[in-house]
This record gives C-alpha cells, sequence and structure tokens, in this order.
C-alpha cells in the first residue's frame, strides 16, 4: 500500500491529466456531482498539510527572516500583477479574466513543497514560504482580488476572508492539534498523505472540467496558454529575483517554485463559492491545478540537471 501510495504522490502530474482529460471525454459523468464537493476536498489537502507541518518549521521566519519576507513579496505582487497583465493582454472575457487573477492572488501550493525537494531547493525556505503566504491569504487574497477585479465584478472581501480561514486556516489548525495529540498515529498517517492529497487534486479538477467541460472545449485554447504562461512567468521571474538579491542557487530555485506554484484550488473554490454568476471563472484554476504539476517535475529535473554539471 505505501509503494502504491508514493507511486500516486510521484506521478501526480499524470494522475491530475488524467482526470482532466477523463472528464473532457466523459463530462456527464462528473457534472452529477456538486461542485459543493470542492471546500471539503479543500479541507482534506490542508489538514493534511498541518499534519505534515510542525511548529519548528515556522522557526525560519525568525531566523532567516530576509528570505521569507522577500518570498512572499513576491509572490503577493508578481502574480497578481502578471495575471492582470496577461488577462488585459489576451482581453479575456469577465469570468475567465477574474478566474486568472484569482489564481493570481492565491498563497503558494503544497505541491511546491515536493518539487522543490525535488529541486534540491531550499526546503525550510519553502515550507517557511507556503506556511507563512498561507496565514497572510485570508486578508491579501480578498484584498489583492478586489484590487485588480473589483471594478469589473463585485468582490465579497470580508465572505472570502471568512471562506479562506473555514477551508483553508481551520483544517491546517486542525491537522497541528491533531499531530500535537495523537503524535503516533500522525507519524503513521504521513505515509499516505501525499496520495491522498493527490487524488484530491485529481479529484477538484475532474469536477471542475466536467462542468465546463463544452465551454472550454469551444474556447479554452487562449485560456491554457494564458496559464501556461501565468506559471513560467511566475517561475521565471521568481528565480530572477532570487539572482537579483545574490542568494544561493538552493534559496533561487525555492523562490522560482513557490512563485510560480498556486494553490489553484483555493482559486476554484473561492470562484465555485463567491462568483457564482461567473461559472467559467473556475477554470483557470483547474487548468493551472494540471499545468503546474507538469511543469514543476519539468522544472525540477532541469534544476537536479544542472546541478551535476
Amino acid at each position: 500500500m505505501k509503494r502504491l501510495c508514493h507511486y500516486i504522490s510521484e506521478y501526480m502530474g499524470l494522475l491530475v491529466l488524467a482526470a482532466a482529460l477523463l472528464a473532457l471525454a466523459f463530462p456527464t459523468v462528473l457534472q452529477q456531482i456538486p461542485t459543493t464537493v470542492i471546500n471539503p476536498l479543500l479541507g482534506v489537502i490542508m489538514f493534511g498539510m498541518g499534519l505534515t507541518l510542525n511548529l519548528k518549521d515556522f522557526k525560519i521566519v525568525f531566523s532567516r527572516p530576509k528570505d521569507v519576507i522577500v518570498g512572499c513579496l513576491a509572490q503577493f505582487t508578481i502574480m497578481p500583477l502578471l495575471a492582470w497583465g496577461l488577462a488585459r493582454a489576451f482581453q479575456l472575457d469577465e469570468a475567465l479574466a477574474l478566474g486568472v487573477v484569482l489564481v493570481g492572488c492565491c498563497p503558494g501550493g503544497t505541491a511546491s513543497n515536493v518539487i522543490t525537494y525535488l529541486a534540491k531547493g531550499d526546503l525550510a525556505l519553502s515550507v517557511g514560504m507556503t506556511g507563512v503566504s498561507t496565514l497572510l491569504a485570508p486578508l491579501l487574497t480578498p484584498l489583492l482580488t478586489w484590487a485588480l477585479a473589483g471594478k469589473s465584478v463585485n468582490v465579497d472581501v470580508v465572505g472570502m476572508l471568512l471562506s479562506i480561514l473555514w477551508v483553508v486556516i481551520l483544517p491546517i489548525v486542525v491537522g497541528l492539534i491533531v499531530k500535537a495529540l495523537w503524535p503516533k498515529f500522525t507519524e503513521k498517517a504521513v505515509d499516505y498523505l501525499p496520495a491522498i492529497s493527490s487524488l484530491a487534486i485529481a479529484f477538484i479538477v475532474a469536477i471542475i472540467i466536467g462542468a465546463n467541460a463544452s465551454k472550454l472545449l469551444a474556447g479554452g485554447l487562449v485560456i491554457v496558454m494564458v496559464v501556461m504562461l501565468h506559471n513560467l512567468c511566475g517561475l521565471s521571474l521568481g528565480y530572477l529575483i532570487g539572482r537579483l538579491l545574490g542568494l544561493t542557487e538552493p534559496k533561487k530555485r525555492a523562490i522560482s517554485i513557490e512563485v510560480g506554484m498556486q494553490n489553484s484550488g483555493l482559486a476554484s473554490s473561492l470562484a465555485t463559492l463567491h462568483f457564482a454568476a461567473y461559472p467559467m471563472a473556475t477554470i483557470p484554476g483547474a487548468i493551472f491545478s494540471v499545468w503546474h504539476n507538469i511543469s514543476g517535475a519539468i522544472v525540477a529535473r532541469i534544476y537536479t540537471r544542472s546541478s551535476r554539471c
């Protein structure tokens, strides 16, 4: 069972891609599943993150605050501004532009820690950035979304803040509490958590794409290009910032991956909850979930090969 879970987590990108293709091929099957299950699934992923975190992981915030601050500033400036710029450059309609902006305004994704490890980056910095950006998300994600998309759509800042607290922060806190109270259970569960999270992400992507399959097939090429550019530019600019600041290679890799990989499941969840009038706003998050796992695996391989040279 552990070996199976290892393969599931190691090939998460392919699993998510397969889920997306199946959703496009058999949308009517997935349309029977209500989109309201996305929030509980996201809660499961965040609960798993809480179980794997340790309070000592956050020591980096106090021992190396400059690195974390640089990384989080890059996270919450590069990706939101890239999202806004790409949406305007490609003249996306309101719903898709909103979805792209939501992805850009979300914190770093949990998969970034795995990719950073594979890329031989600074794992402690990656974990610290993910944790801090997630804690900042209840405030910054709604405010940034309002600032960049509030002129074209109505953004419920307070409602989004409460949703992130409920769907993201609370499960992480519960995970930390469970880990503190039942450490032996947690030690056993940790072997299976990456696989459970991978399956949950794949299921979220399948539900979202299944619900919007016809619209995606009708005009999906442009939004796929935008999502790919958003991710690749984030990865590149994150690395460039580290280089300009003279950071070590492991730190540059960690910031690159943290900036480029977003919690796109949260973006789709927020779109479902707060922007029901714009159903296509869920699509960029779903596509990002597929693509950034593929690009992350490719980038990790590029970085590891460059280390051998």
